[in-house]
């Protein structure tokens, strides 16, 4: 008996040109379903802010803190110009992945045909984890996208080595994922393994130009990591973890993983096959690895790059079925979708963002006289944004504007003066009822002790505190 050999299919045709169109649409259209429901946490609420702010004072606020994110707040700037509805600015997000999700259908397609490309679309639009951050106002989506862009590029460049526009096409795409997360270049050393003599030496060139970016953001970053003192340090086992990041359901990504790995197997001998694994598991790999060398640094959502690998070695994994590669990836998406459901109905949920500020706003009951104290002063942000009836005097707030430095507000430090002659003290803070803060220590001091309470469902979650005076 002989082995069967699994060859790459023949090139993409132009009569499939027009596929990732409707691709991208259904990609961009699931993401956005729901936008309106989950309230804003707070990364979203810092984005608001930010974007609200002159570019002076975005110059000035990178000087401190998000320098990394400045290229994606400029943009938001121009954007929040038309509103602030949740919808709107989520928007942007949802339509970077209906790009990537363009990209990745064609990517697919030139790969191994029109079923890898198709497949690998709709694996990617039906991931929980893509409609978390294709509803997410950070540049989270952007940067995917970049990352498919550029691999794309990449694959272009390689295919006529001799046209010098398709590098340059190439090297703006590396721009461009620099400029969308500083991490999202945890992607490139996979790029490296398509290197070859005829394009070591334009690739190469392309990579240097266009990850000045990531020099410059990078040194800016490592200035502000105390901002990031609150990551913890991760171990290895943080690895066996990753699956159920990259798909937002642990079901999903072992799925996927599997299938990911039979992929990558069947598809061996497509020179791009080792580099889209290695774009799949490096990046977390590396992150660890700097977590350890530099600075705490290991957090999930930075990793929301390598999902598209994922989709794609599902993709090509059941484009490489002999005889059946139509049914096995409508197997395999529909397997995808129907496992997926619980984790997307969570992300729809109106605290699918874990912020539940508007059901954090309907426990105050305000009576004239209360005041509201914050146990951090940030938190601020989403009371502000989502308040829609008179609120207690905010009796420590000594500036309406936030601070240049960062997202709190200037508070007084006199809080036993702030609430002389107050009855009633309405506190939030993020985290449980339980929570020791320094903030309800001093409310305490001056009089006051705790009537009721009242905490959203998840970790740490947002709790709003009734004091009354003893």
């Amino acid at each position: 008996m002989t082995a069967t050999i699994i060859r790459p299919a023949p090139p993409a045709t132009r009569s499939y040109a027009w596929l990732p169109w409707p691709m991208a649409a259904l990609a961009a259209a699931v993401a956005l379903s729901g936008s309106g429901i989950a309230s804003l946490n707070g990364d979203e609420l810092a984005t608001v802010s930010a974007a609200r702010r002159s570019i002076s004072g975005l110059w000035e606020l990178s000087q401190h803190i998000d320098g990394h994110f400045l290229p994606y707040y400029v943009f938001m700037h121009l954007w929040v110009k038309l509103g602030t509805a949740e919808l709107w600015l989520r928007l942007p997000s949802a339509l970077a992945i209906g790009v990537a999700a363009w990209f990745l259908t064609d990517l697919g397609r030139r790969l191994h045909g029109t079923t890898a490309g198709v497949a690998a679309a709709v694996i990617f639009t039906a991931l929980p984890s893509v409609s978390y951050y294709g509803a997410f106002a950070r540049s989270y989506a952007f940067a995917a996208a970049a990352v498919v862009f550029a691999f794309w590029a990449l694959h272009r460049a390689i295919e006529e080595p001799r046209r010098t526009g398709r590098w340059v096409l190439y090297g703006g795409a590396i721009a461009l994922v620099c400029c969308t997360h500083l991490f999202a270049v945890l992607t490139l050393p996979a790029h490296l393994l398509l290197a070859r003599r005829a394009t070591w030496s334009r690739m190469l060139a392309a990579l240097a130009v266009g990850g000045l970016p990531a020099v410059a953001l990078g040194l800016i970053g490592y200035g502000e990591r105390h901002a990031i003192s609150w990551i913890p340090q991760r171990g290895p086992d943080v690895l066996l973890k990753f699956p159920k990041m990259a798909a937002d359901s642990m079901e999903v990504g072992l799925l996927l993983f599997a299938a990911a790995l039979f992929g990558a197997a069947l598809t061996w001998r497509l020179k791009e096959s080792p580099a889209l694994l290695a774009w799949l598991v490096l990046p977390p790999v590396l992150l660890l690895a700097v977590s350890h060398l530099v600075t705490p640094v290991y957090v999930d959502r930075y990793l929301f790059v390598t999902t598209p690998a994922l989709a794609l070695l599902a993709g090509l994994a059941a484009a490489s079925v002999p005889r059946l590669p139509v049914v096995a990836g409508a197997v395999l998406a529909g397997v995808t979708v129907a496992l997926a459901v619980p984790a997307h109905l969570d992300v729809r949920d109106h605290n699918g963002r874990y912020a539940d500020f508007p059901g954090a706003l309907a426990r105050i009951k305000t009576r004239p006289g209360d005041a509201l104290v914050y146990g951090q002063s940030s938190e601020r942000k989403g009371v502000l944004y989502y308040a829609a009836k008179p609120l207690p005097d905010d009796v420590l707030l000594a500036s309406r504007e936030p601070e240049a430095h960062g997202f709190a507000w200037p508070e007084r430090d006199d809080v036993t003066a702030a609430l002389e002659g107050r009855e009633r003290v309405w506190m939030l803070w993020r985290g449980a009822k339980t929570a020791k803060l320094p903030r309800i220590a001093a409310v305490q001091a001056a009089g006051f002790e705790q009537a009721s309470a009242w905490h959203s469902a998840e970790i740490p979650g947002i709790t709003v505190a009734l004091f009354t005076r003893r």
